[in-house]
């Protein structure tokens, strides 16, 4: 008998992976995780409890602005009372600013609303910021930013008195 006679009816597969065995309690915990999480997050959503609520109850100062992109890649800051430009944010600026701009204009084009309506700057009596946008009803808190941001944002404002 030859050597590939003998090899006849046996099949040897040289690549073969392990089987993978996940334990069945191992399984069950992350499904109890799952389901958990979902009901804890629907329980939050309709109860309240455990969510972060930000009441402003008053605003102490206002001022509305609009944003216009530049052809070098800056951004004009323009008063929508009298449409001068009251202040330039310089190109590879103010990545906070251009972030939460973007975000909103994208917010705008979503809801076929264009890049006319200003957005407002408020200070809250509490102290709080927030740059908000009356034509979608989108409100973004400058807090959680730091006081760099914070401090930028009130440079804005008093661009837009100065108008």
């Amino acid at each position: 008998m030859s050597q590939a006679e003998g090899h006849v009816g046996r099949h040897v597969d040289v690549h073969a992976e392990p089987e993978i065995v996940i334990p069945k309690g191992a399984l069950r915990a992350a499904f109890a995780l799952v389901i958990f999480s979902l009901v804890a997050a629907g329980a939050g959503r309709w109860t309240g409890v455990g969510t972060v609520h930000t009441d402003h109850v008053a605003a102490v100062q206002t001022v509305a602005l609009r944003f216009v992109d530049r052809p070098d890649g800056g951004i004009s800051v323009v008063s929508p009372d009298s449409g001068k430009v009251v202040g330039i944010v310089e190109a590879g600026g103010d990545g906070l600013l251009r972030t939460v701009l973007r975000s909103m204009a994208f917010d705008r084009q979503r809801h076929a609303i264009g890049s006319g309506p200003a957005f407002t700057i408020n200070r809250w009596a509490d102290g709080r910021m927030s740059l908000d946008d009356p034509s979608t009803g989108r409100r973004v808190d400058l807090g959680p930013f730091g006081n760099d941001s914070k401090r930028r944002f009130t440079e804005l404002m008093t661009m837009g008195e100065t108008r």
